[in-house]
């Protein structure tokens, strides 16, 4: 079973989407293993955001992502860092399908609302970089027979 990262970012929640950002995960078929709601620190963003810092917006995603709360999770299913970013769209939300959570409520991609792992490696990475192996709950889930084959 894969696992991955999403963050509703600081606009999400300042917008007062983000039970509609979980439900769409939930809805999709894939299932909650962590959630946390949380003020992410500079040092946090910092190093999630790592690969960026020679980028010319890497200074102002890090100012972005600290500016307010966010909700972490990580999710998982089969195929799961693919099913979620489907969900989501495209990071741009002027190129992202209607019906994606980026599609539908996204304008501009500096307010793209969700950050989801981009490969295997990432999510892992990502996922311990926010979460403790004890904050992650392993649970049967009695309607997967009716999602999965």
């Amino acid at each position: 079973m894969e696992r991955t990262l999403i963050l509703v970012k600081p606009d999400g929640v300042q917008r007062g989407l983000a039970g509609e950002i979980i439900s769409r995960f939930e809805r999709r078929g894939l299932q909650l293993a962590g959630m946390k709601f949380m003020q992410m620190s500079r040092q946090l963003a910092e190093e999630h955001y790592g690969v960026h810092k020679e980028r010319p917006f890497y200074s102002s995603l890090v100012e972005y992502i600290t500016s307010g709360p966010i909700v972490a999770m990580v999710w998982q299913g089969n195929d799961a860092i693919a099913a979620a970013r489907s969900t989501m769209g495209a990071t741009n939300p002027v190129q992202a399908a209607p019906g994606t959570i980026r599609g539908d409520f996204g304008m501009e991609i500096g307010r793209n609302l969700v950050h989801g792992s981009d490969s295997p490696e990432n999510a892992v990475k990502e996922v311990n970089l926010f979460f403790n192996t004890d904050e992650l709950v392993d649970w049967q889930r009695t309607n997967d027979a009716w999602i999965c084959e």
